[in-house]
């Protein structure tokens, strides 16, 4: 039982060493996850009025929306960041199904997946914030659970 647990503690830290963002051009035209086309994208700000029109615990819908990335998790590639009139709007790859590259920052991009307004624990935007390379000062400053914004890309075009 031992030696299970040595060696699948051994395992699990190899992969972990190992998963980084693929090194990937991001240029136009490149496409990670699902197929996404740019027809019907909606900006963030119809995004937002779309959900606040539903009903408080229902608030999700299938979207396609085009932003501007603004950052990249540098681990693995597994969740971005797009610009929004209230800051950053989260973007995770849908069940790590696919992971994007860290050129993507700055790009514009349509992100076709499952929008919600979800609340985000502290111990979760801890994790989002190491996973940026943020400093242990910045990352011990988060105090507070945050109500936002979360999708859950299938797929993303880069325009």
């Amino acid at each position: 039982m031992k030696k299970i647990f040595t060696v699948s503690v051994a395992l699990l830290t190899y992969v972990l060493s190992i998963a980084q963002p693929p090194s990937v051009p991001a240029t136009a035209g490149s496409s990670f996850g699902e197929k996404v086309t740019a027809d019907k994208a909606i900006t963030i700000d119809q995004l937002q009025s779309l959900l606040l029109s539903k009903n408080e615990g229902s608030r999700k819908a299938d979207v396609k929306i085009k932003g501007v990335v603004t950052d990249v998790c540098t681990m693995e590639g597994c969740w971005i960041k797009v610009q929004s009139p209230d800051g950053k709007m989260m973007v995770k790859m849908k069940d790590h199904q696919f992971a994007v590259p860290v050129a993507l920052n700055g790009k514009t991009v349509v992100i076709a997946g499952e929008a919600e307004e979800k609340i985000t624990s502290v111990e979760q935007l801890k994790h989002f914030a190491m996973d940026a390379g943020k400093s242990k000062e910045e990352i011990a400053a988060i105090k507070e659970a945050k109500k936002e914004i979360v999708i859950d890309a299938k797929g993303v075009l880069v325009l």
